[in-house]
């Protein structure tokens, strides 16, 4: 099809002659075969242009979350780099489709090779499930781009013809549950109603194995407030008083993307106590549980009083659970160094110069604490005082932390461990369950017939089935064959 002029109508949008064209080449033997593989070799050439470049460009935006002024400026430019990467690939399949509709009369062969070819560089791009759970959480949170719920859940429908194409799906997942508890737990959902039909649709595609632990999630968010509930009641009538508004969320540790060991931060004693109150409540109606401080995840409401200026400016300050910790110091003395912060709130040093950051050398409109050394640079030796100008004209203030909103490299490679993790147990089920049902089978047919059952999640490599497969027979789940090594028994 060189020269043919193919080329030349798909970039220029001639759907009248392209159907003229469809309608000539059918006629001929092989001639639609012949149009669509050159289709096919174009589509591919632009959607691996497209998966490099974005690739290429946003995994230096997706890691530039470092300290300094590079950290703190680059959170929208971050954002960018997902949400447009899957925008333009939308853009490219409505694109495709309307060629499918109006030039190849919704030819199926036609259907299946375009479908293929997305998927095909789709997965070229190994953060194309980080990107696209970034794209529907940019389009599920509150503030965003005064799209309608009927807007929302059209772009969630398209969203979801990207999804069928990933071979990753379980990559997604991980991703989507760190995303999705972000927006419960800082309260930024666009509505209940919009996250439920999203996981109705990963439910109707997937199966409900894949949704369970999302479900589970919501579940918790409804309990977590029957349980405040009791045990506001509980202060009433005991006469306890805590000294501030304590409002906890109980997560189930298999539901939610928690760390397994809780993140450390040293609270002033007032705010210690007020969380040992409630786990003692919440103990006492529930034995031989656990609970176990998150901090990352949380949030507070500070009454700030600046007195800079003619007179006192009162404001309420809403800061994360570790920006609280760091705050409340300043009631203790004026003036602390960054080495001091670290020592006193015990809270890890990726957090801790984040929160520091969004403090001191964030948005103007932001600063509640002044770095007294020049620069944008956060080092050891810094130290802060309270900003006594700050202004605002809210009387509320939000303070914004400074996060990549993609994963930087070392928590991507954290991710990819978890997930290969996960996958060894799913595909060690996935063997015993075959071999229990077929008692006896070659390594070739179990290899296919694994990865056959696996594909909604991943595709197995058939390296790691077999490394999978000896492990299984070194505990006694599966035994070779005397007479062939081959061919594997199933030991009951």
């Amino acid at each position: 099809m060189e020269n043919s002029g193919l080329v030349h109508m798909l970039e220029h949008d001639r759907f009248d002659d392209l159907l003229c064209m469809y309608k000539l080449f059918r006629a001929v033997s092989d001639g639609a075969k012949v149009m669509m593989e050159s289709l096919s070799r174009h589509l591919r050439q632009l959607g691996r242009e497209l998966v490099t470049e974005k690739c290429s460009n946003g995994s230096g935006a997706v890691g530039a979350g470092g300290s300094g002024a590079g950290g703190v400026g680059s959170d929208e430019s971050m954002l960018k780099s997902p949400v447009s990467f899957i925008s333009e690939l939308l853009d490219l399949k409505e694109r495709f489709d309307r060629f499918l509709e109006k030039s190849f009369l919704q030819d199926r062969q036609f259907k299946q090779q375009m479908n293929s070819d997305f998927e095909f560089f789709l997965n070229l791009n190994s953060h194309s499930p980080e990107y696209l759970s970034l794209f529907i959480d940019d389009k599920l949170k509150k503030g965003g781009k005064g799209l309608s719920e009927q807007e929302v859940e059209a772009l969630l429908d398209r969203a979801m013809v990207l999804f069928r194409f990933l071979q990753d799906k379980d990559v997604f997942e991980r991703y989507y549950k760190q995303h999705l508890a972000k927006r419960l737990l800082l309260n930024k959902s666009l509505s209940d109603d919009a996250e439920k039909t999203m996981i109705s649709k990963l439910k109707h595609e997937c199966g409900c194995q894949f949704t369970s632990k999302l479900e589970g999630m919501f579940k918790d968010m409804g309990v977590s407030d029957s349980t405040m509930e009791e045990f506001r009641r509980h202060l009433e009538n005991s006469g306890n008083e805590l000294g501030l508004d304590l409002y906890c969320r109980v997560l189930t540790t298999g539901f939610w993307p928690t760390q397994s060991v809780g993140a450390k931060c040293h609270f002033p004693p007032h705010v210690q106590n007020a969380f040992d109150v409630f786990k003692r409540f919440y103990l006492c109606k529930h034995s031989g549980r656990q609970l176990q401080l998150q901090p990352n995840l949380g949030s507070a409401d500070l009454n700030a009083c600046f007195y800079g200026g003619d007179k006192a400016r009162r404001h309420i300050i809403t800061v994360s659970t570790y920006q609280m910790a760091l705050l409340l110091l300043f009631n203790q003395r004026d003036r602390w160094s960054y080495e001091e912060l670290a020592t006193h709130t015990e809270i890890p040093d990726k957090d801790l110069m984040r929160a520091v950051q969004s403090l001191a050398v964030g948005k103007v409109t932001q600063r509640i604490l002044v770095k007294e050394n020049k620069g944008k640079e956060i080092l050891p030796a810094d130290t802060f005082i309270v900003n006594d100008g700050f202004t605002s004209k809210h009387y509320r203030v939000k303070i914004q932390t400074v996060a990549a909103r993609g994963e930087t490299d070392p928590e991507r490679k954290e991710t990819r461990c978890k997930v290969d993790e996960d996958r060894k147990h799913e595909i060690e089920a996935a063997i015993v369950r075959i071999m229990k049902a077929r008692k006896t089978m070659d390594h070739n047919q179990l290899v296919g017939e694994c990865i056959q059952q696996l594909r909604h999640r991943f595709v197995p490599a058939p390296a790691a089935i077999k490394k999978r497969i000896e492990g299984l027979i070194e505990r006694d789940y599966l035994a070779r064959s005397d007479s062939d090594r081959k061919v594997y028994h199933y030991v009951a």
